[in-house]
């Protein structure tokens, strides 16, 4: 019996978005249109039951992603599928309907994602009712106060508004709300970053326990590395809209190979940078709308030559890592050229 594929699929994915002034103002100045590129050519899948994180600064195409899989955006090229399925079909639509039901996403600020005019009863029986997922008033009391209670709130907590409720509340109706549907992937974008750090913590615990009682699978967006560490099975570092690397989060954390990656790892405190400056990523991403030639990373690497500046570098397996960086394929940051596996 064979095994089953992955249960998302990313292949070759671009996002574009046209930037461009007006046609008029373009016309007086001689100016061409602008193609902002924020996805640009991206590739990965995750596993069942899996956590696949996605890191990388702010700008990098982490989000937009995110939108592109549960159909916010519609890919410019490339493909989404779930469970072997095409989602970004423009035929087909009632099929990819049907398939989005079994994703949900979580959002970043708890408070903007929630309607503050709704009790919080409403706000998680919305998806019950429009999906008919529970039949007739006491039916749907009753999934509610048990999907209230799955996130660690009270079932009395339903008659509330949400200004009531601290963030790290406000976020547990959220994945309450989430989880409604009875899904089988989650895409949580940066679903902590608006939270304290000791609220965090109890939030990605919650997360991971409820992976495990359900079964579900996660695309987690971050710009963190810390809360990747303790979330991730494998981890995609982005940059400019694109891919450098991909691991295991225990090989990314142990030997990261792209310089990029090694510069986001430096800024994570640990006990022995404590009371000393930590470095920060060296310089600033550049324009997305007019990227540099060859690798995008050459104007803040180290150990860029002539040929990152004119060639941009394809992902090549590195031992079970998958890096696109010239200067790692060449051994001049480890001593050993990259032997190519396809």
């Amino acid at each position: 019996m064979a095994e089953p594929g992955p249960l998302l699929r990313i292949d070759n994915l671009h996002r574009h978005f046209d930037v461009s002034p007006p046609a008029f103002e373009r016309l007086l100045r001689g100016k061409p249109r602008a193609l902002l590129k924020a996805v640009n050519g991206v590739s990965f899948s995750i596993g069942r039951g899996e956590t696949f994180a996605l890191v990388g600064e702010s700008g990098c195409g982490k989000s937009t992603i995110a939108r592109l899989v549960v159909g916010l955006y519609r890919p410019t090229a490339g493909h989404v599928l779930f469970d072997g399925r095409e989602l970004s079909r423009r035929d087909g639509r009632r099929d990819a309907a049907l398939l989005r039901g079994r994703l949900q996403m979580i959002f970043q600020d708890p408070f903007a994602s929630l309607n503050p005019r709704w009790r919080v009863r409403s706000i998680i029986a919305e998806p019950l009712r429009t999906q008919r997922l529970v039949a007739g008033n006491a039916a749907l009391r009753e999934r509610v106060a048990e999907l209230l209670s799955q996130v660690h709130l009270s079932p009395a907590d339903g008659d509330k508004f949400p200004h009531e409720f601290s963030g790290g509340q406000r976020q547990r109706i959220s994945i309450a709300r989430a989880l409604a549907s009875n899904p089988e992937f989650l895409v949580c974008d940066e679903p902590t970053s608006a939270l304290d750090v000791s609220i965090q913590s109890q939030i990605l615990n919650l997360m991971k326990d409820l992976q495990r009682q359900l079964g579900l699978t996660y695309l987690f967006i971050s710009h963190n590395l810390a809360v990747i560490y303790q979330m991730a099975d494998h981890v995609g570092v982005m940059y400019l809209g694109r891919l450098v690397e991909i691991a295991t989060a225990e090989r990314l954390f142990a030997t990261p190979r792209h310089p990029y990656t090694r510069l986001l790892l430096d800024t994570i405190p640990s006990i022995e940078t404590i009371g000393r400056d930590r470095p920060s990523v060296a310089g600033e991403m550049p324009n997305p709308i007019d990227p540099p030639p060859g690798c995008g990373f050459h104007p803040r690497c180290p150990f860029a030559n002539d040929r990152c500046r004119h060639e941009r570098p394809e992902p090549v397996d590195d031992g079970g890592t998958l890096v696109a960086c010239h200067a790692v394929e060449e051994g001049r940051l480890a001593g050993r050229p990259i032997q190519r596996t396809g």
